[in-house]
């Protein structure tokens, strides 16, 4: 019989061998960011349901948590926070004694080295939950919060009474970007998805004298049903309608593009893509295309439901872990052989851990 002259198995044949023909590099914990969710008005950690293994902190525990993110060795955390007080137009955002403000200060005093990420929208802060402020449109009202909801069917393709204002929005975004540049922040990232963010906020901090704050722009964030374990943790839920008006249509891969590059013009130092897991092309295209630093987020639905395979997984309890390791390795090294120089996860402790014992 005739052998093939070139004969692939041999590339794969034992662990020394697979990783000499490796094209992507190991997963390193340098690539990892940690999100942390800060709550005001509590003294003690609350589990999130939809999410096992993460919380919201209080203000007094969010140092020792912040210790234990640098000493696994992940260079940054990403802030989130959830205020006492929304209103309409999410003023504790940019209060500069708000949870996130209060956050920042206590980690650059005492982990220093640790980058702050933090993240620039008002969802959390709305009373209404969405990411700007809120008009009604001619001839409607906007619902109250608390009205008792009307019988009509909700039908998505039904005509929203409602728009976001994108130019008073983004002045919000920049006050409250400012605001967290005030308190110590490294870097600011502006998640709205409003015409113009990056650059509101560029020119924002360079009039308030801080041009050493860099900005990762929430550039290709998709209108995603990824994200319902997320609005949990961060209690943001929009109250009415939804964000399909702001938020990226997942049917479309040059609008990414597009976006990414206008994010670029405006000062972006690295943009994003969100989610990751069925974005692999998204975040390929923008790396290949526009050869610029590049991040991605790996979000809540994509969290959850990998602790949730991995707890009823077929192996059963003694293999059940085994499977979760397993599977967040080749998910994670996917996003960074698409092209993420960053990739923000939930898994970015646990992973680090095993990075370690490897």
């Amino acid at each position: 019989m005739e052998f093939p002259k070139i004969r692939m198995r041999e590339r794969r044949k034992d662990p020394a061998t697979r990783e000499k023909f490796r094209q992507t590099q190991e997963l390193s914990v340098k690539n990892f960011i940690m999100p942390m969710f800060v709550k005001e008005g509590i003294s003690s950690r609350h589990a999130i349901k939809s999410m096992p293994g993460i919380y919201q902190y209080p203000l007094k525990d969010v140092v020792v948590e912040a210790r234990k993110i640098y000493h696994a060795g992940i260079p940054a955390v990403i802030l989130f926070g959830i205020p006492l007080h929304k209103d309409d137009c999410g003023s504790s955002a940019y209060a500069e004694d708000g949870i996130v403000q209060q956050a920042i200060q206590a980690i650059k005093t005492k982990v220093p080295a640790l980058e702050v990420i933090a993240d620039v929208c008002m969802c959390e802060y709305t009373s209404h939950g969405h990411c700007g402020i809120i008009k009604p449109v001619i001839g409607h009202r906007l619902s109250v919060i608390g009205e008792k909801k009307s019988r009509e069917p909700n039908t998505e393709n039904r005509t929203p009474n409602f728009y976001i204002d994108n130019d008073a929005t983004i002045e919000i975004l920049a006050r409250i970007a400012v605001s967290y540049a005030r308190a110590g922040v490294d870097t600011v990232a502006p998640s709205a998805m409003m015409d113009g963010q990056v650059q509101a906020i560029k020119r924002a901090l360079m009039a308030n004298k801080y041009p050493r704050v860099k900005i990762l722009a929430y550039s290709a964030k998709y209108a995603s049903a990824f994200y319902e374990p997320f609005r949990q943790a961060a209690e943001s839920p929009p109250q009415f309608g939804d964000r399909k008006s702001y938020q990226m249509d997942y049917h479309n891969s040059d609008e990414a593009i597009l976006e990414a590059h206008l994010d670029i013009a405006e000062g972006a130092d690295m943009v994003m893509v969100k989610p990751a897991l069925g974005y692999e092309d998204i975040i390929y295209r923008i790396k290949e295309e526009l050869k610029f630093p590049l991040a991605c987020y790996s979000v809540s639905g994509e969290y959850a439901m990998i602790k949730a395979y991995a707890r009823f997984s077929v192996l059963g309890s003694r293999g059940s872990s085994k499977t979760e390791k397993s599977l967040v390795l080749e998910l994670l090294t996917g996003f960074k052989r698409a092209g993420a120089d960053r990739i923000i996860t939930y898994y970015a402790l646990e992973t680090a851990k095993w990075l370690k014992n490897k």
